[in-house]
């Protein structure tokens, strides 16, 4: 099964796509969604929506998932990364894909083994976990770790039903 891992926001989303069979996992593609910071803020989102519509029609996933926005001090940023998951998760769902959520921690815990994990950590793990992978910076990692957080979960459902 292709799963596409998504880690959202304005200016840089962040994607990885893996392929699990049972417990195995490799990696298939990795990259950046990049938006125009001097672009309005509808024209930012409009765009992130056309440049993921490209990417699930070129690489056809059969599901997806998508970090969960965390709180951070700032609430105009929270804000727009809320808007840009937003448009994530709409992409998606029009694309037919059933999406998991992930808090953010619960990633880590599944790829790291702990939820306070720094993106150092959560790069290393997977590239230990897809060998040989090329990641396109911390984005794309944090994307990849959140499809393998999905592979697990879809794994356990499996194991458990």
């Amino acid at each position: 099964m292709l799963i596409l891992g998504l880690d959202p926001g304005l200016g840089t989303t962040g994607w990885g796509l893996i392929e699990a069979n049972g417990n195995r996992l490799s990696h298939r593609a990795n990259g950046r969604l990049k938006t125009d910071t001097s672009a309005p803020l509808p024209n930012r989102l409009a765009h992130l929506d056309m440049m993921l519509t490209a990417l699930v029609a070129d690489h056809a996933p059969a599901a997806a998932a998508c970090e969960e926005v965390f709180v951070n001090a700032n609430a105009q940023s929270t804000l727009k990364l809320a808007q840009a998951r937003g448009v994530v998760l709409a992409n998606a769902a029009r694309a037919g894909l059933i999406v998991g959520e992930y808090a953010p921690t619960l990633v880590k815990q599944a790829v790291v083994g702990t939820g306070r994990a720094d993106k150092a950590q959560v790069h290393g793990m997977v590239s230990r976990l897809l060998p040989g992978t090329t990641i396109d910076g911390p984005d794309a990692a944090d994307a990849l770790a959140v499809a393998i957080c999905h592979a697990h979960h879809l794994a356990s459902a499996r194991r458990g039903a």
